[in-house]
This record gives structure tokens, C-alpha cells and sequence, in this order.
């Protein structure tokens, strides 16, 4: 897992170039049954992870849960992102991850998307990643 997150960061880094005109930042609540998670990214430059529960325990099917953190770790510091990840409620450990990687996947691809009125690099030191 670790190395996927390696793989996928590395990805997501090199796929934004220099970040010109992204939005940058993104975040919202994201619902799966009874679970709620709320995420933030900040394409920062500045990798950082606060995911809690950081103590996510047990097996979905065959899969390793304590694995999440340590690929979102690996994510977080190659792609040189800012993400919190929080756990608002939830008791179905599938349902948690499910939003979890889902609204990952929203936050992400708004962050990212170019918006016509930003001219420069949203930074003021005129320099992401």
C-alpha cells in the first residue's frame, strides 16, 4: 500500500506541472450510510496528514485497514499536499472508508480544476510544488 501511495503521489505531483490557475484548495462533507467524513486538501507544496481516526483497526474482506494511514501518508508526502481527513460518525468500517476515499477523490479533482479568473500561481510566493 505504501508504495502506491508513492506511485499515485509521484502521479498526481507531476500531472500539475506548476499548478497555474488550479483552485488549490477543497473541501466538503461526504455521506455513505451512516458514516460522515469530512475532508480539506491544500495543493500546498507542504506535505501534511491528519487523518483521524488514526486508529482504524480490523479487515474489509481480505484488506488490511491499518494499511489507509500508511498510504495516505505515502500519498500526502509525493504528491506534497495538505490533507485532514475526519471521521465525524460512522460504524460500519466499509462505509467509513468509502467516504473516506471517495470524498477524497471529489476534494481532489476540485482543488485541481483551472479556474478562468486566477492569472498566476495561486500562492503568493508565486511558486507551488
Amino acid at each position: 500500500m505504501e508504495d502506491v501511495g508513492i506511485s499515485l503521489g509521484n502521479a498526481f505531483r507531476e500531472s500539475l506541472r506548476d499548478c497555474y490557475g488550479i483552485n488549490r484548495y477543497a473541501s466538503g462533507l461526504y455521506p455513505m450510510d451512516e458514516s460522515l467524513t469530512q475532508i480539506a486538501v491544500d495543493i500546498s507544496g507542504r506535505p501534511f496528514l491528519s487523518f483521524k481516526p488514526d486508529n482504524i483497526k480490523g479487515k474489509t474482506g481480505d484488506f488490511d485497514c491499518e494499511l489507509i494511514k500508511e498510504f495516505l501518508l505515502a500519498f500526502v508526502n509525493n504528491a506534497k499536499i495538505t490533507l485532514h481527513i475526519d471521521v465525524l460518525n460512522g460504524d460500519n468500517l466499509h462505509h467509513i472508508l468509502e467516504s473516506c476515499f471517495k470524498g477524497l477523490g471529489i476534494v481532489l479533482d476540485q482543488a485541481t480544476k483551472i479556474d478562468d479568473r486566477k492569472k498566476s500561481v495561486p500562492s503568493t510566493k508565486g511558486v507551488l510544488i
